[in-house]
């Protein structure tokens, strides 16, 4: 699985990035080293969506805090940044997807990003993915992580 992360991005040209304490939903808990994410600067905090992709460097999980029933599940990580995005994508671009059920990966994205519009770390779809890479260059190529090496792996096991 390959994620994406929608925060407060200071220096979207930075080759890396750090994150303390991001929320996780989707199954971003899931996120570690080698992993490739996309980044979007959140537009609540005067980013303009999708800016780069990376690999995860370092991953830590961050303890709950005793007492408190329900808890989303945080992470800080750095990540080294592989790509800058060659045209726009954000909330502009997907705010018109929203037949939650289409199976399209700009409505995944509208879906797990803007319908609840907090800051958070996503696991996303192998299709959703795919399609995030179309915006790094004219052959939609992305340097990859963890997963893709994963998937090349076990399909040569098949």
């Amino acid at each position: 699985m390959d994620y994406a992360i929608k925060t407060e991005i200071r220096d979207p040209q930075a080759k890396t990035f750090a994150f303390t304490a991001q929320k996780t939903m989707y199954g971003g808990k899931h996120i570690a080293e080698g992993d490739t994410v996309f980044v979007f600067a959140s537009e609540n905090e005067g980013g303009q969506g999708l800016i780069a992709c990376g690999v995860v460097t370092s991953v830590e999980a961050i303890a709950k805090k005793h007492g408190i029933a329900r808890q989303t599940p945080r992470v800080s990580l750095s990540i080294e940044r592989t790509a800058l995005v060659k045209r726009p994508l954000g909330r502009r671009e997907l705010k018109h997807f929203t037949a939650w059920k289409d199976g399209r990966p700009e409505t995944e994205l509208n879906f797990k990003f803007y319908r609840q519009a907090t800051n958070k770390i996503i696991g996303i779809s192998d299709e959703a993915a795919a399609f995030l890479g179309e915006f790094f260059s004219a052959a939609g190529s992305v340097q990859r992580g963890r997963s893709q090496a994963a998937l090349m792996k076990s399909s040569e096991q098949i």
